[in-house]
């Protein structure tokens, strides 16, 4: 098998070619990795069903130990496809607190954080596609 990354891969039932893949993979696509099912409300607003995760957007962990809470995400891992969250922690047998880290798609976006001009325009370029209102740009 060849060693670096190929933009040309299709696919591969082979579950070590999947995690290559992904692990070799350029860190503007890895971004993409960490993408987050909507909320009701967000999907009709935006007409997608999922988005890249970005820090300060307000999520719901939906299973685990942590299940039900909120939190806003305060640190992205892109290397380790993993997300922290304000509020979440674990404690660690000596008693100090550490983050607990998540796996996106055990989230739900309930509020978005809008202040990046370019997921602006993104979530823009979409609603333009299916018709609905463009979303206004905070200054």
């Amino acid at each position: 098998m060849k060693k670096e990354f190929s933009t040309s891969w299709l696919g591969s039932r082979q579950v070590r070619k999947q995690r290559k893949y992904r692990y070799n993979a350029p860190m503007h696509l890895k971004h993409k990795f960490l993408s987050a099912h909507l909320s009701k409300e967000l999907k009709e607003k935006y007409g997608k069903r999922s988005i890249p995760l970005r820090k300060g957007d307000e999520v719901l962990v939906m299973r685990g130990s942590f299940a039900d809470k909120k939190g806003k995400i305060s640190l992205i891992d892109l290397t380790n496809s993993r997300v922290a969250i304000e509020a979440l922690q674990r404690q660690k047998r000596d008693g100090t607190k550490v983050n607990a880290y998540f796996r996106p798609s055990a989230l739900k976006i309930l509020n978005l954080s809008l202040e990046d001009k370019e997921r602006i325009s993104a979530l823009n370029r979409k609603q333009a596609a299916s018709g609905k209102a463009k979303i206004a740009e905070k200054k």
